[in-house]
């Protein structure tokens, strides 16, 4: 009788497992072109920063919340890469957007996350911006001045650039360390005469009695290139890569609306940016945006066989930074072309 029972046992278990196997679906390839149920979070943690980019325009057109419709989109806002790097460090957030220097540091610290989109070069959103009655005209009147930014951002990265370029000492300029909010005040309370900063900040500086004395524009034509890409959290995108390629068409959307209706998108934008439509376009021209086909250039992302020079970059920005002793050391170029998600594009296949 034992051995009977055991017989039916055996029997039954395999009769589950077949039909198990028939009604399974496989979500596990990066390729696959449908969403299974499986494949869909109930929720997407998005970490923005306030940049006139394409990220930005998705949140204030509804793009990511039409693509998700079974989802909850949660837009988290952040105001600088560190924090960025903080929040994804904890699990806090799914995707994150930060500038090269506070995504090449956290590569370089072994942060749990990949690259997988670059949203824009940065030109003249980001800049130094001194009061007009300072009486600084040129980098090389700041020397005991006091100025200040967001230490480990694009804007602190052009600042040390450019002051290298000009062969000036930074330690001969008081720099302060403040998030946009807090620079903005200090501007007002005359704690400081200047301050490098991004949109919608440097507009706010501008208009409040201050001219640009150098954008990042004139420091990437001598070598200081910065730009914002976007992170995503490691066991995110492990679990759910088609979610991630869904969203990048998101960012693609937006993007081509962006090109095709300039004006609809300064106004939609303007709202984010808390400045004009006229303001906000401007803003929108001071930066190159990228759009899910050109991820996959050499210049930018590359393809799994050939990664792109995004890498080096992130690497050359590193090296630029443990010179700066912003961080003690620098990983080789291989970690950060690991780093790049490139194998998510269809086009790489």
């Amino acid at each position: 009788m034992r051995i009977r029972w055991q017989s039916i046992v055996i029997m039954l278990l395999l009769s589950f497992m077949v039909v198990a196997g028939g009604c399974s679906t496989d979500t596990g390839k990066t390729g696959d072109t449908k969403t299974g149920a499986a494949d869909v979070p109930k929720e997407i943690r998005i970490g923005y920063q306030v940049s006139p980019n394409g990220e930005l325009l998705a949140k204030a057109l509804g793009l990511a919340e039409k693509k998700f419709p079974g989802t909850k989109i949660s837009w988290i806002k952040f105001d600088s890469g560190r924090d960025v790097n903080t929040a994804i460090a904890s699990g806090s957030i799914d995707f994150g957007l930060v500038g090269t220097p506070p995504g090449a540091v956290g590569i370089a610290q072994g942060l749990p996350y990949q690259v997988y989109y670059l949203h824009d070069i940065i030109g003249e959103s980001e800049a130094l911006v001194v009061k007009k009655d300072s009486g600084i005209n040129s980098l090389q009147d700041l020397k005991g001045k006091k100025i200040a930014t967001t230490f480990g951002s694009t804007s602190h990265f052009s600042l040390l650039s450019a002051l290298k370029q000009q062969g000036i000492n930074p330690a001969d300029i008081t720099i302060l360390d403040m998030q946009m909010p807090d620079l903005i005040a200090a501007w007002q309370r005359n704690d400081i005469v200047g301050g490098y900063a991004w949109q919608p900040a440097q507009s706010q500086l501008v208009a409040d009695g201050g001219k640009v004395l150098i954008t990042s524009k004139e420091v990437a034509e001598k070598g200081g290139i910065t730009g914002e890409f976007g992170i995503v959290y490691n066991d995110f995108v492990q679990k759910y890569p088609q979610a991630v390629k869904t969203y990048i068409s998101v960012l693609d959307e937006a993007v081509q609306y962006y090109r095709s209706h300039p004006q609809e998108s300064a106004q939609a934008l303007s709202k984010e940016l808390g400045l004009s439509p006229e303001a906000s376009l401007k803003a929108m021209n001071e930066i190159i945006v990228l759009d899910a086909k050109q991820q996959t250039d050499s210049k930018y992302l590359g393809t799994p066989d050939h990664p792109g020079d995004f890498a080096k970059l992130l690497k050359e920005t590193a090296d630029f930074l443990v010179v700066q002793k912003t961080i003690t050391a620098a990983p080789e170029l291989s970690v950060y072309q690991k780093a790049l998600r490139n194998d998510l594009y269809d086009n790489t296949k």
